[in-house]
């Protein structure tokens, strides 16, 4: 059996605080939406996300729901497989989100730059855009190391700064609707299921803030009402945006990623009011990645704690900040390791991350059924509705999905292999890393 891993003491995370760290941990606003716009179109790009949360979010949500409100203990999902499938699988579930997380936390520096470029190309021309993520990351794993309540408290403000814009944008285009020539022009690059594994990394991470359940004040209420207040406050910001800009008459073809400013200008034509929509998306787009970088890194620091108090990797990683509880040299370890991956494109970045951290999810809704049946006593708060076979049945449509994600992986090099193969090779060095560390303690 794991070791519950050791919380400061207090818990300080409620709801709103909660909705917000949840809300940029999976969303982090609309941005990177333009990518499915680009190749589904309007209409296609709507029907992506309102189908995508239904068999891809809501499930997670519920799993997440039962289980947080089960086990409210840091360490969040390690504990969760570890007590419900075994150690070996415990071990690979933090693999597989560490990994995954290389590839994921580089995408928002990548975001922050793409949107810094549109405000001032300058600052990121020649090696300054790789010194800017560097340092973003930096900025981050500083902001954690100042406690959770500071991640909390932020993340509500930097979220009220971050759509405000777009709700601007939203009530405008629904005022000014124009010819609908968008539907009727062809789409240069219709990628259908590239669009849906975009939306499935937009509505992908609902697991992570279990990772701190132990600084959550009475998590088996806050849980299930953070998980569906977040739910429904992504869809709304992802699809309300992109009706009202569909209702212009916008060509679809002029989205590309990291164009939320140059869709506003266009959309609401010319003028200081589209002018000045552009400059605050623009400022938005570099809000929303580092609020999704400080609150993932947040939640993921909990993972080489848990390991190291496991016995899995060197115990200096426990260590905690004396005046705030946070887990710093974790933290610096990880800030560190992701840096690593910065100079990945941003397609090949979200098919790695949804490839492995979907194994990692997966293995999440094993450990829900695995629960039930090793500790059916268990109190559970919150449940899955329909028994066992409700638990099971929940798991299904995400895994339907995954299955696309390993096809298309297939379809994206990354030098002499694909990607798929690249994170087959990762998850084989997970199961390696497993018995070499075993064989290590034993001796």
């Amino acid at each position: 059996m794991c070791t519950a891993v050791e919380a400061p003491a207090g818990r300080s995370l409620t709801v709103l605080p909660l909705i917000a760290a949840t809300y940029f941990i999976v969303a982090g606003g609309p941005f990177g939406l333009e990518d499915i716009v680009a190749k589904a179109g309007y209409l296609g790009a709507i029907v992506i996300l309102l189908i995508t949360p239904a068999i891809w979010a809501f499930p997670t949500t519920l799993m997440v729901s039962e289980l947080s409100s089960a086990l409210p203990e840091d360490g969040g999902y390690y504990i969760w497989v570890t007590r419900g499938l075994g150690r070996f699988w415990g071990f690979q579930e933090v693999w597989l989100s560490l990994v995954g997380s290389i590839f994921d936390m580089a995408i928002y520096p990548a975001l922050f730059l793409a949107y810094l470029g549109h405000f001032a190309p300058s600052l990121t021309a020649g090696g300054r855009g790789f010194a800017i993520g560097v340092g973003l990351i930096a900025v981050a794993a500083l902001w954690n190391i100042a406690g959770t309540r500071a991640v909390g408290g932020s993340s509500v403000v930097m979220g009220a700064l971050l759509l405000a814009p777009f709700l601007a944008l939203t009530l405008y285009a629904g005022a000014h609707p124009g010819p609908a020539i968008g539907h009727a022009v062809p789409l240069r690059n219709v990628d259908i299921l590239g669009g849906i594994l975009v939306a499935m990394w937009n509505y992908m991470g609902w697991d992570n803030t279990s990772t701190v359940a132990g600084e959550v004040d009475r998590p088996q209420r806050t849980y299930p009402l953070a998980m569906a207040g977040a739910l429904a406050l992504i869809t709304l910001s992802y699809v309300l945006p992109i009706g009202a800009v569909a209702l212009t008459g916008l060509d679809a073809n002029r989205w590309s990623t990291g164009g939320w400013a140059e869709v506003a200008r266009a959309a609401m034509g010319p003028g200081a009011a589209a002018g000045l929509a552009a400059l605050a998306i623009s400022l938005g787009g570099m809000i929303a990645p580092f609020g999704t970088l400080n609150a993932i890194t947040l939640t993921l620091s909990r993972l080489p704690v848990a390991l190291a108090q496991d016995g899995y990797l060197p115990k200096v990683l426990t260590r905690r900040h004396s005046r705030t509880g946070a887990p710093w040299v974790a933290i610096l370890f990880l800030a560190v390791t992701w840096a690593l991956a910065l100079q990945l494109g941003f397609a090949k970045l979200v098919l790695l991350d949804v490839l492995l951290t979907g194994l990692s999810i997966m293995l999440e809704f094993a450990a829900l059924v695995g629960l039930r049946l090793r500790e059916p006593h268990l109190s559970r708060p919150f449940r899955v509705p329909g028994g066992l076979a409700g638990a099971v049945a929940v798991g299904v449509p995400p895994a339907i999905l995954l299955i696309l994600t390993m096809v298309r992986n297939q379809a994206e090099p990354i030098g002499p292999i694909n990607a798929l193969e690249l994170g087959m090779i990762l998850i084989a060095l997970g199961v390696a890393t497993y018995f070499v560390r075993i064989s290590i303690r034993k001796s």
